[in-house]
């Protein structure tokens, strides 16, 4: 029998949950843009999209994917009482 306490199951449900969501995420964008570039043939800013999402949008993502993650975190360690002092 395991000691945690429904709470902390709770949070780590939700931790998962947002961690799988973002992964999500980070696939779609480091691989799916790739994997379509040919398709993504249309001008973004003078550039085709797909050089544009490679060099600068996938950046642009990666950096948005910390911040979400760390407010996320945070809303949910104060939440469930995890918080640090």
């Amino acid at each position: 029998m395991s000691d945690t306490t429904p709470n902390q199951r709770a949070y780590w449900r939700r931790t998962l949950r947002l961690t799988a969501g973002l992964m999500v995420v980070w696939f779609a964008v480091t691989f799916g843009v790739a994997f379509f570039a040919r398709e993504l043939s249309f001008n973004f800013f003078g550039w085709p999209f797909s050089f544009w999402v490679g060099a600068q949008g996938a950046l642009i993502v990666y950096v948005l994917l910390v911040a979400v993650y760390a407010r996320a975190m945070a809303r949910l360690d104060e939440a469930h009482g995890m918080g640090e002092d």
